[in-house]
């Protein structure tokens, strides 16, 4: 050991310091129960070689420390994190000790790293003050996962060189004073601290591109982006345009394309036949791949369209293996629209009716904005003989449906009669007419005639959640909440919009979402299980959650002003999400109201509200790794979880080991995904977006390892029942490992388009 040569950053050689070593090991692991320095060294010895670099004497280290993570030796996490932590603060300031945060401002805006309207919005003494309340300890509250994200995705660095320029706290420190900037001087500072201690302490979390993004000159952080195109040349050039724009921000896109006719209708009163849906849906897959999302990774969408639309049957089949690419269009995911009438014809087996929507004027608008006027237009074109129409067995269109769902994984619905009769919006004003690529938001949208329309409207979401695992009791909701609310609020003014029917829209509505992390987590200490929940416990929760996401915004309202789109919400009409519920979920839970929601409404009416939507439960794979907290509102597959990354493998283990591992539910463990859907059902009543719901199902809980169609279509009915919006991804367990469906479409999919979020690097926050 002692003959080996280390290269250092200089190229010079030294025999290797063994002493030097033992100190930094010895430092990692101080102060942390269970874990054995001595362990790390000898798993870390093994693999020196002559001519080794620090650099990757360091990162043996760390590798050495995170293969040892188990569900035995759940704390390696923590040395392993503060390995990762101690390197990254040698690499970025030379020394262990951290610089004065306005020496790290002021050379990484002369570098070109930060934005300079940083610096110049604070004076020197208030910088002091950023310095004498910054907390680098808290660095060393970060797992090893968290710290692997944060030096993948987060920090500013050089992505080719990997060149880090700042540490953790630092990066919480000057979002929040990049958030509150133009806040009144003699306040501002009281709301950088409050949240820079919120965020650091991972009482709220925040999205991929606000964490790696805010603070530099970049300035989009929507998380998601949802354009609709109407049927006509100009206008689904205009919506590709603005898909390659936004994927190139980072952004994840929900398309609405629905409206664009079927194969075979007249052109020009009969001058040309039209080509049908799939070419145009091919022109926005070439749009979605054009461009990384910030050279992480590829762009990625969903699109959506009716279940009546005539093309449907071969939609359907879009995404799967089969056939040739002539007729697939696999790098979209999908989303197939219901309401009430197509599972009326499900239930009475009764026939679904196919029109072009072209064919019956008013149909596709009246889908979203008119359920009755829908209903009218359908059954009136049903008996039109000159109509051209093709009839299908409910049973069979609903049945394809979810075979490709299952098989595929990515085949989504969304029922739309309940994103706009239990939305936000008034929907015969502002319809919701498609959700986003992970199907969480519910937002107005209006097609564009060009590029630069302003009659158009495309809208964006920007996203926060908020970690139920922190909340000691419902009142801890009011402060994280109202910061929450606040920092998105406050970023929608700091960031640029390539598109000006996006800035038009969110300059009017407003719109955030704030959802959910660590709930398995927060489960698990209330001693519940998914298959046997405390749903009056979860209702109160909900309640006080939704009810101080409200109120923050209409505090906002009260100071700043409502937004100018007030009028077209009902929460301008004094209408909370509550008010709007599908009454059958009282079958699951007695309606209550706890909190002041009579006060809330008549502020409503009186204020308006700041922001026209405030929640939708995003998929939250990375953020929940930053705080080591669950996924989500989804229960963990595994206690420790392993998860294949760019990066390297990444082991996470579940928050609270020690004391609750037997506590929890593990995802493969439920026999039926209705326990969690009857959860989704109580937190979605408090919601005005939607919930990235995922259905799964281990085959070894049925006969021949087989999941019945009877099965999946009873859970899709009572879906609906209970006013679900949008269901997400389909998983399903192997019986040998997961089936993740990131790893699910490795044939339709390059794997340098894969990620560890399975989704995209904006919508998982």
């Amino acid at each position: 050991m002692n003959q080996i040569q280390v290269t250092k950053r200089d190229g010079t050689k030294e025999p290797l310091d063994l002493e030097k070593m033992h100190k930094v090991v010895f430092f990692a692991c101080d102060g942390v129960n269970g874990v054995s320095p001595s362990e790390v060294e000898i798993k870390s010895s093994i693999q020196f070689f002559n001519g080794i670099t620090t650099t990757e004497i360091q990162e043996t280290l760390i590798k050495a420390s995170a293969d040892l993570i188990s569900e035995d030796t759940p704390n390696y996490q923590w040395a392993a994190g503060n390995l990762i932590n101690y390197h990254i603060r040698k690499e970025v300031y030379g020394q262990f000790e951290p610089w004065h945060i306005l020496d790290i401002v002021k050379k990484n805006t002369e570098q070109g790293f930060y934005d300079p309207e940083l610096i110049n919005s604070y004076s020197e003494e208030e910088w002091e003050k950023i310095n004498g309340f910054i907390k680098h300890e808290r660095d060393f509250h970060i797992s090893y996962v968290g710290m692997e994200q944060f030096r993948g995705k987060y920090l500013v660095q050089n992505r080719v060189t990997k060149q880090l320029y700042e540490t953790p706290q630092v990066a919480y420190v000057l979002i929040a004073a990049t958030l509150f900037s133009q806040y009144p001087r003699d306040e501002r500072m009281k709301w950088v601290k409050d949240y820079y201690d919120a965020a650091s302490n991972f009482d709220i979390s925040l999205p991929t591109p606000v964490m790696a993004g805010v603070r530099t000159p970049q300035r989009q952080f929507s998380s998601c982006v949802v354009i609709e195109t109407a049927d006509s040349l100009d206008s689904i050039n205009a919506t590709a345009s603005a898909i390659v724009k936004y994927v190139s921000q980072k952004a994840g896109i929900g398309i609405g394309a629905g409206s664009i006719r079927a194969i075979n209708s007249p052109i020009r009163n009969g001058d040309a036949s039209h080509t049908g849906v799939i070419p145009f849906y091919k022109h926005f897959q070439s749009a979605v791949k054009s461009c990384s999302q910030g050279g992480v990774r590829g762009g990625a969408a969903t699109l959506h369209y009716p279940i009546w639309h005539l093309e449907v049957e071969d939609l359907l089949v879009l995404k799967n293996n089969k056939g040739t690419e002539d007729n697939r269009v696999r790098h979209l995911d999908y989303s197939v629209q219901f309401n009430k009438l197509m599972y009326e014809r499900l239930m009475t087996s009764g026939d679904i009716t196919l029109f072009s929507p072209n064919d019956v004027p008013g149909l596709y608008d009246a889908f979203f904005a008119d359920q009755d006027k829908f209903r009218e237009l359908y059954e009136k074109a049903e008996r039109n003989t000159k109509i051209r129409k093709k009839s299908v067995h409910a049973i069979d269109l609903f049945s394809a449906f979810m075979n490709e769902r299952k098989n595929t994984g990515r085949i989504y619905l969304q029922n739309v009669d309940h994103a706009n009769t239990h939305g936000s919006f008034l929907p015969e004003v502002a319809p919701i007419r498609q959700s986003n690529l992970c199907q969480e938001i519910n937002l107005p949208t209006k097609p564009l005639n060009d590029f630069n329309d302003p009659e158009g409207e495309i809208s964006l979401c920007t996203l926060a959640a908020i970690n139920w695992g922190n909340m000691k009791t419902v009142s801890d909701f009011e402060r994280a909440a109202r910061l929450a609310v606040r920092g998105i609020d406050a970023l929608l003014d700091y960031q640029r919009y390539p598109v000006l029917a996006a800035e038009l829209s969110t300059m009017k509505r407003r719109p955030i979402g704030v959802g959910i992390i660590n709930f398995a987590y927060w489960m698990a200490k209330n001693d519940m299980t998914y298959t046997n929940p405390n749903l009056d416990l979860i209702d109160e929760w909900a309640e006080a959650w939704s009810f101080y996401l409200i109120k923050a915004s209409v505090e906002l309202a009260k100071e700043i002003g409502a937004c100018s789109g007030s009028n077209e919400t009902k929460y301008g009409q004094g209408i909370v999400p509550i008010d709007t519920r599908k009454l059958d979920i009282d079958e699951l839970v007695e309606y209550k109201e706890r909190q002041d929601w009579a006060g809330l409404r008549e502020d409503l009416k009186t204020y308006g509200i700041r922001n026209s939507t405030l929640m939708a439960l995003m998929p939250a794979e990375t953020s929940a790794q930053i705080s080591n907290s669950t996924n989500g509102i989804e229960p963990p597959r595994s206690y420790v979880s392993v998860k294949q990354s760019k990066h390297g493998v990444l082991k996470q283990v579940v928050p609270g080991i020690h004391k609750l591992k037997n506590k929890y539910e593990l995802l493969w463990d439920q026999k039926s995904p209705e326990g969690y859907l009857k959860i989704v059902a109580v937190l979605q009543k408090y919601i005005d977006q939607g919930i990235s719901v995922n259905t799964s199902y281990n085959p070894i809980f049925f006969e021949d390892e087989k999941i019945p169609m009877s099965v999946m279509l009873q859970h899709l009915i009572m879906f609906y029942k209970y006013g679900g919006k949008q269901l997400y991804y389909f998983n399903t367990f192997d019986g040998q490992g997961e089936l993740d469906v990131s790893k699910m479409v490795t044939e339709e999919l390059p794997l340098s388009d894969l990620d560890d979020d399975a989704a995209c690097d904006s919508c998982v926050i």
